[in-house]
């Protein structure tokens, strides 16, 4: 792929006055560069005639050895009218929609402690294959967490227990492995890797059970404490070299977990928001950060988003809206509507899927075709609703789905084998790349819609012109279907239990 780089000249006038013409030629030039290089840049991502047969294909399908590979070209023609017994995916380049921001994965305790059991040039390999846009599926977003989570083994905070001023505030505790391991990760990112931070619970003197597990609320008396917390944290990371780019305001903030947790209703995130943690961070130089609410499931996103929303006061403060995929606990369908509904209602803010791995690990099940497509669905279809950025949940777990304090074990695209070094790439990690490698930061959306239930797909274009098209066929049949763009059809063939990305 090309990528468009651009030089910004800035040129400051004179104060003699005897050198005031030769200024004025000079900025008269200076404005008709910068303003063709405006055109340019924003022509870019403008509909184009494309060159539809100068084009890759790329796979993944389980049962064969095809792994992200390449697996030829498509031919495109004349339209071809598809059969309502036909599958058929068609792509409008001049419908578009929401802005890239960049898809990513969590940089916890657990995946971090597992990076140091790895063999050095295991090491290497697994920072190369989630970093590296080349040779790897080039991550371009990360979540960190604040002091622990479940992915932990042991509870902590940064402060001694009672310390509401935080005067003993300290993060030495993550020097051991989230700090270093988070520096190698945004090397590996080519020194660039917005990273956003989220709690799972306030120490537990600020709370109504004083225990940082198993839910309560945090006291009204400890707002204002809690919210200089996340300042101090914050900064001490960024003094450290690793820029906060935003910050979600409470992990599942209507689950009470054996784990870390905190509750809030919406009224009392939306109170803590307005009144405490916004006008903190703004008092500490800090109201550049990204404000994230809810970071729970689908179901009550609307809700949440409605209530925190609609207030003028805590709206000026929120970047946009976090959710989880976990709400198909209820009866097996992920809510993505609801996505859309909140994209629909305040089309100004952001979404951005927070959370979402395969629970409950087992060993014998690292095959099931159902894992990966559970990625591959969410993805193509919180994208299709609006979502512009995706975090996947662990980055790296070890054999045993963990570490997990309280044994919380669950998948993860990456598992490293903490005896013999080994690292174990599932087809989760290929279905993920299938966005992440071919959809930069920057690109728009373009409307997409299919013809059959057992095939999904989105398309977005990228700032340098390329055109990409990721489908799934979450069923047991290969199916052969039209892929339609600006007027040229061509025929695709995708293998059962499947995911493909087009890049044209």
């Amino acid at each position: 792929m090309k990528f468009l780089k651009n030089v910004v000249l800035c040129v400051r006038p004179n104060k003699w006055k005897s050198l005031q013409p030769l200024v004025l030629l000079l900025v008269g030039l200076l404005s008709v560069s910068c303003s063709h290089s405006v055109q340019k840049i924003s022509a870019s991502t403008e509909s184009r005639q494309l060159s539809l047969n100068e084009n890759q294909l790329f796979t993944t399908a389980h049962g064969t050895d095809m792994k992200l590979s390449a697996s030829g070209s498509v031919t495109f023609n004349e339209f071809k009218q598809p059969l309502e017994t036909q599958a058929a995916i068609l792509v409008n380049p001049d419908k578009q929609f929401q802005t890239f921001v960049g898809i990513g994965a969590a940089l916890t305790d657990a995946a971090a402690e597992t990076f140091y059991q790895l063999t050095a040039e295991n090491q290497e390999q697994f920072l190369r294959a989630y970093f590296d846009p080349e040779e790897g599926i080039g991550y371009s977003l990360a979540r960190t967490i604040i002091h622990s989570c479940d992915f932990s083994t042991g509870s902590y905070t940064y402060v001694e227990e009672g310390d509401r001023d935080l005067r003993t505030f300290s993060i030495d505790h993550d020097r051991q492995y989230r700090l270093p391991f988070t520096k190698k990760a945004i090397e590996a990112a080519g020194g660039h890797l917005p990273i956003y931070a989220s709690p799972w619970s306030p120490p537990a003197f600020m709370k109504t059970n004083n225990h940082m597990l198993r839910g309560g609320k945090l006291k009204p008396d400890f707002y204002q404490p809690w919210a200089n917390y996340y300042a101090k944290f914050i900064k001490a990371y960024e003094q450290e070299g690793i820029p906060i780019w935003g910050l979600t305001i409470q992990n599942e903030p209507m689950a009470v977990q054996r784990w870390e947790s905190c509750i809030y209703t919406a009224q009392e995130e939306r109170d803590f928001l307005k009144n405490y943690l916004g006008p903190t961070l703004e008092k500490e130089g800090l109201g550049d950060k990204k404000i994230i609410v809810w970071d729970h499931n689908r179901d009550l996103l609307f809700e949440r988003a409605s209530t925190i929303l609609s207030d003028p006061e805590a709206n000026k403060y929120v970047w946009g809206t976090g959710f989880h995929w976990y709400e198909d606990w209820k009866d097996g369908s992920p809510m993505y509507t609801n996505v859309g509904r909140v994209n629909e209602a305040y089309p100004d803010k952001k979404l951005i899927f927070t959370e979402g791995c395969n629970e409950k690990y087992d060993l014998n099940r690292i095959e099931d075709p159902k894992l990966a497509a559970r990625y591959g669905k969410s993805m193509i279809n919180d994208f299709n609703h609006g979502t512009v950025a995706w975090t996947d949940w662990n980055i790296l777990l070890d054999e045993t789905g963990g570490p997990n304090h309280v044994g919380n074990f669950c998948f993860a695209p990456v598992h490293g084998d903490t005896q013999t070094g080994a690292l174990t790439f599932t087809h989760s990690y290929y279905y993920i790349g299938h966005f992440s490698k071919f959809i930069r930061p920057g690109a728009k959306r373009l409307s997409t819609a299919t013809t059959a239930n057992h095939l999904s797909a989105t398309s977005f274009l990228n700032q340098d012109g390329s055109l990409v098209v990721v489908a799934l066929n979450d069923s047991d049949q290969a199916v052969s279907y039209f892929l339609t763009i600006q007027g040229r059809s061509a025929e695709v063939n995708i293998p059962p239990h499947a995911i493909q990305t087009l890049v044209i």
